[in-house]
């Protein structure tokens, strides 16, 4: 009797156990980088019954909680990029499993090794990340060379980077402006100083609202491991492109300190063949351009992090770049009559020097909680920046001519965030403000065989503050993970000049909603889907109304009158991974009104002006997929691929403009790992033809190739790379209208071949760099 009494007790107090509901919840991290692992598939199996399964996600701080019946259980963690977890679990209360870290999805084979290394390309949920540190073929390059080999991401022969063909993208350093990313100012980075890259084709509220094409946030390395340690990289490239760089830290439980110091000369070739054709009265000229630029810069950036204690870190960083251009720039003008013969010749002879200086200042503080998921950040930021763009330009031909110019440009921007993250017990909340400050001065002055040019001297002012305030929501309902916010930003902008031929305020001020929802399913597989209104204002080079003289028949100037373009942006994606393929395909639709380009206006002369113009609305939809393939632990493949159509309606001057076109782009990337022999990375990048509002610009491709090899262990590591391997980074484009024509073809002349050294001191090759914000 005294059994069966004493089974049933057992029984009664297991029921009652099991019958009662318990929360469990924990945070996903990364093992190497202790960044939230968002997205994260957490799937929780009865080990009494193992048709019971429970699933959700992480959320954007990587926490996740779940409701579930008292009992045994086996916890299964999986996300892209890391490898799988696999626990028991016994739920009698309440349980917090605290951080659980994932370690990357590495495998180790007797003769082939691949180990603390994090994959090149990482597709996270809301974003995309490209680990610079293994990318060999941009080794020795700058920010530049590196965007080229991000998905979706390319930067044309000027600098002008775009995100799925579109430039209105808003690029990010350590996540906050920087007046680095304006006149080319990113080809001063130099690779070795970037971490990664970050690509947000969707942002939410808490990023700020410029960029219909969405977000490019470039993080720099700040190493944070116990101790001393540093690493030395010297590079050596034909054409000229020399470079070196040190990167040192000192980190102790009260305080860190880095630094990284840079150097590189460099040494561009890039022609051009230009032919224009007026058709009413009919003249044509053939124009042959050569620029030889050559530039040196030196980087500084230093700074250290505070711990006050275990909640409180305050980081306090510079950065400086001083840059040295001195270009060598030939024009030749053939002019031909209707019957083809050659009327004239013209030659003209440009001296371009414009040294610059950028500076930027950051005081960082960050305050943590005991409650998980609870942080407050405030952000200082401090830019101030010159340049002196100085132009001589000799004339010969019919009519000898010396011209002048010269154009001081200075800038002072102040930047002030602060967010807050707020966990509830239903969902997390997060809120932030945000001030930036911008105050831009122009003088340009031009003389002409001694006597100014009444139209180009004059100093140009610009005043941009703009004032934001956002909140977001955040919450699970088993499967579903949402995310709804809002952002109101108000923008006062005043253009004048000294002579009072411009003067214009404008304020606006606008609200932007957002909504992101993600629904995981069974094996690796979730659905996104996410809105958000965007805006574009246009950028300071684009309102300038001066411009550099060099060729005075193909002018460009900016537009003063223009005013900022709307997008509404909706995007739909998958990810899954399905053993040794991860596969994240995806298709996103932008509405603009008040869309704005570039048109090219014939002169009464027969020259042309360039110059940008607000006209109508702009329908962009496409399709894009990202791939990765390990068909060996030894071998990677990553595929990426875009097509997309756009629509554009609209007028300017009187004038109606239309443009319609369907193209593609691709790229497909292979790294191989071989560490007692050698590691080679290649990529191949193919651009479809394209036309715009009013020019077609012709289709090209263009590939590269890196080989390295560790030696002494892991204190040395030496690599070789030949970019543009066919010599064909070539910018062909063509415009017929019923007055004229143009074609014209940029070429970046040379194969680039480039030998980089990295050695390090107290350092392990796979060490990884701090992030900004983390301890």
């Amino acid at each position: 009797m005294k059994p069966i009494l004493l089974m049933l007790c057992c029984w009664a107090i297991s029921f009652t156990a099991f019958s009662q509901t318990y929360v469990l919840k924990g945070r996903i991290m990364a093992a190497t980088t202790n960044e939230a692992v968002v997205g994260a598939n957490i799937m929780v199996q009865s080990q009494q019954d193992s048709t019971r399964k429970f699933h959700t996600l992480a959320n954007a701080s990587g926490d996740f909680s779940m409701n579930l019946p008292g009992g045994d259980y086996s916890l299964q963690i999986r996300a892209f990029n890391y490898s799988p977890m696999v626990r028991t679990i016994r739920l009698v209360k309440d349980t917090g499993l605290g951080n659980i870290k994932l370690t990357d999805n590495v495998r180790q084979l007797s003769t082939v090794q691949v180990q603390g290394e994090k994959s090149t390309l990482e597709l996270r949920t809301d974003k995309k990340i490209f680990n610079v540190g293994k990318d060999i073929v941009s080794r020795g390059g700058n920010a530049n060379d590196i965007l080229n080999n991000v998905p979706s991401v390319s930067v044309d022969m000027q600098g002008n980077v775009a995100l799925r063909d579109n430039k209105n993208v808003k690029i990010l350093i350590n996540g906050k402006p920087s007046m680095l990313t304006q006149n080319n100012g990113l080809a001063q980075i130099p690779a070795a100083n970037i971490e990664k890259i970050e690509v947000i084709t969707n942002p939410s509220a808490a990023y700020e609202a410029q960029g219909s094409a969405g977000i490019i946030n470039i993080v720099l390395k700040k190493n944070a491991s116990q101790g001393f340690n540093a690493a030395v990289q010297a590079g050596l490239s034909s054409p000229l492109n020399n470079s070196l760089n040190v990167n040192a830290s000192y980190k102790t439980k009260l305080f860190n300190v880095f630094a990284n110091m840079g150097y590189r000369d460099k040494k561009l070739l890039f022609v051009e063949d230009i032919i224009r054709t007026n058709k009413k009265p009919y003249n044509e000229l053939r124009q042959t351009n050569q620029s030889n630029l050559h530039f040196d810069n030196m980087n500084l950036y230093l700074g250290t992090d505070v711990y006050l204690n275990d909640q409180n870190t305050i980081t306090a960083s510079y950065y400086g770049s001083k840059v040295r251009n001195h270009d060598a720039n030939s024009y030749l003008y053939n002019y031909f009559n209707v019957q083809g013969t050659q009327d004239s010749a013209i030659s003209r002879f440009e001296k371009y020097r414009e040294p610059q200086l950028f500076n930027e200042v950051e005081l960082n503080y960050t305050r943590t909680f005991k409650q998980p998921g609870r942080k407050w950040t405030t952000y200082l930021q401090y830019d101030f920046w010159h340049d002196d763009e100085n132009q001589d330009i000799q004339q010969s031909g019919t009519t000898p001519v010396n011209l002048i110019t010269r154009d001081l440009e200075s800038s002072k921007d102040i930047y002030l965030q602060s967010d807050y993250k707020l966990p509830l017990k239903k969902g997390q909340l997060d809120m932030g403000i945000r001030g930036q400050w911008r105050a831009i001065r122009s003088e340009y002055s031009a003389a002409q065989d001694g006597k100014l040019l009444d139209d180009n001297n004059n100093k140009l002012f610009y005043d941009e503050n703009i004032y934001a305030a956002y909140t977001q929501y955040s919450r699970k309902w088993q499967k579903l993970d949402a995310q709804l916010g809002l952002r109101s930003e108000l923008s006062q902008i005043h253009i004048s000049d000294r002579e009072q031929t411009v003067n214009k305020h404008k304020q606006y001020i606008n609200l932007f909603p957002t909504l992101h929802l993600q629904y995981g399913f069974k094996n690796d597989l979730s659905l996104q889907a996410s809105y958000s209104r965007r805006i574009n204002r246009p950028q300071f080079w684009q309102l300038n109304t001066f411009a550099g003289l060099s060729d005075q028949r193909f002018l460009q100037r900016g537009n003063a009158n223009m005013d900022p373009m709307y997008t509404h942006v909706v995007e739909l994606a998958l990810l899954k991974k399905a053993g040794k393929l991860s596969i994240n395909p995806g298709i996103y639709y932008q509405y603009t009104t008040n869309y704005f380009g570039a048109v090219i206006e014939p002169q009464a002369d027969g020259n042309f002006v360039k110059t940008w113009a607000n006209m109508g609305t702009e329908n962009r939809y496409g399709f894009e997929m990202t791939t990765t393939y390990n068909p060996f632990t030894w071998w990677r493949l990553s595929w990426d691929i875009n097509g997309y159509g756009f629509s554009q309606r609209g007028t300017y001057a009187g004038i109606s403009y239309a443009a319609d076109n369907t193209t593609w782009f691709t790229t497909l990337r292979s790294s191989m790992r071989f560490p007692k022999i050698v590691n080679i990375d290649g990529s191949l990048t193919y651009r479809g033809r394209r036309q715009e509002v009013q020019v077609t610009v012709a289709d090209s491709y263009r590939a590269n190739i890196g080989l390295s090899k560790d030696i002494l262990g892991d204190r040395m590591s030496v690599s070789f790379s030949v970019n543009n391997i066919f010599n064909s980074n070539i910018y062909l484009q063509e415009m017929d209208v019923a007055e004229y024509s143009l074609y014209s073809r940029s070429q970046q002349m040379g194969v680039i071949y480039t030998g980089n050294v990295v050695c390090r001191l107290n350092r392990k090759k796979g060490q990884t760099d701090r992030m900004p914000g983390d301890k």
